[in-house]
């Protein structure tokens, strides 16, 4: 971990004990909290070796915190220190000395493994998914997606639990952030560049800067706007979790209930373990790619007339724009039959990692592999059976 106690010195602390010890004690306190750390031992430290995957400080000195010799006190809101507190929206780098989301782009592979500084709000926070990986090893992930004025989104990887936790707290289009020490790479998958969360990232929140606070202003602004499409929602104002989603199904029975259901407002959701038998990712873009509605995500036909979809045509021209999204088509198969559907929008992007800017520059030959990776392969899928209409929405 990293204390701090002034806004020009912090150093990084190591924690040795047993493992229950370390555990408890990483449990105890979030960042952001205050401690007092009693009986550390003070040791010069080796600044290659040390700031290799810890955060660069300007001390020449760490911290060695022992389960024997040490004791870490958490103090409670009451007991804190105004004075620390004051020390939160203090960038610990140079304020200065940052990259915007456009100098990123702007250099492209040019950074790739690259480790910088990076000032920029929060777009939209995704939510925690756990995987296994082949060794049989537990691990996390989190999708960050952030913005600027030169660039509307652009992905943040969280895969340690305490930059997970922290991300939980970030409230969209209302949170800045200064990143120092996130390392930038290259995603062949999505053809763009993402930023890493790595163990040496400490995040500021709100920084206090003027340029965080030019950066609010124009997050609100574009709110106001409506320039920002929800990326959380269902693109027809559906709102549903997939941890929400219980229901096991087969393909027999999502069939059923699907024709049992008379009302095109409560749509049948639930999972089904299948094979994916059909997915159409090698045909023309034009099959694959669709052109929606920024302000409704209705479908837009014919590029030069726009958006033609009724109650959206009370908003104003210039408050609507038209995006593209992937809309593949997918065969799901069990031993009862088969289910023909739709994968597109955020969903289709994380199930194939790729953007769909990224999409367009993929080669028939990464298509293809991309494919294989799901084809015949037996899935947990999470679905919706049953389309309901764009409604009408209300100002809020």
């Amino acid at each position: 971990m990293s204390v701090r106690d002034s806004p020009s010195a912090f150093i990084n602390a190591s924690c040795w004990g047993r493992e229950e010890y370390i555990k408890s004690l990483s449990e105890s306190f979030r960042i952001g909290d205050c401690v007092i750390i009693e009986n550390p031992l003070v040791q010069t430290k080796d600044v290659e070796r040390e700031e290799k995957f810890n955060p660069s400080t300007p001390s020449y000195y760490k911290l060695l915190i022992s389960e024997i010799h040490s004791l870490v006190k958490i103090c409670s809101k009451h007991d804190a220190d105004d004075s620390l507190l004051f020390l939160l929206p203090i960038p610990p780098k140079d304020p200065n000395d940052y990259y915007s989301l456009g100098d990123i782009v702007a250099n492209g592979q040019s950074l790739n493994g690259k480790i910088i500084n990076i000032l920029a709000a929060v777009r939209w926070v995704g939510e925690m998914k756990t995987f296994t990986t082949s060794d049989k090893r537990k691990g996390q992930r989190c999708e960050v997606k952030l913005f600027d004025d030169t660039v509307d989104s652009f992905a943040m990887i969280c895969w340690d639990n305490e930059s997970i936790q922290l991300a939980q707290t970030w409230v969209p289009r209302e949170t800045v952030l200064f990143a120092s020490e996130i390392r930038i790479n290259y995603d062949s998958f999505r053809n763009s560049m993402v930023a890493t969360v790595v163990s040496k990232t400490i995040f500021t929140t709100n920084p206090d800067m003027p340029e965080a606070y030019a950066l609010l202003g124009y997050a609100r602004d574009c709110i106001e706007n409506g320039l920002f499409v929800e990326e959380n929602e269902d693109p027809f104002g559906d709102s549903v979790k997939l941890e929400t989603i219980k229901d096991v199904y087969t393909v027999r029975q999502i069939k059923e209930r699907a024709l049992q259901s008379t009302d095109k407002n409560n749509p049948v959701y639930g999972i089904l373990f299948a094979y994916i038998s059909k997915l159409n990712i090698d045909s023309t873009i034009e099959k694959i790619v669709r052109y929606k509605c920024s302000q409704c995500h209705y479908p837009v036909t014919d590029l030069s007339k726009g958006c033609i979809y009724t109650f959206c045509n009370e908003t104003p021209a210039e408050l609507k724009s038209v995006f593209t999204t992937l809309d593949l088509q997918v065969d799901i198969t069990d031993h009862t039959g088969t289910l023909s559907g739709n994968l597109s929008g955020s969903a289709a992007e994380d199930t194939l990692s790729c953007t769909v800017d990224g999409f367009f520059n993929l080669t028939e030959d990464q298509k293809t592999s991309m494919k294989w990776n799901f084809l015949l392969e037996r899935c947990k899928i999470y679905l919706k059976k049953g389309e309901r209409p764009p409604q009408k929405r209300g100002k809020n």
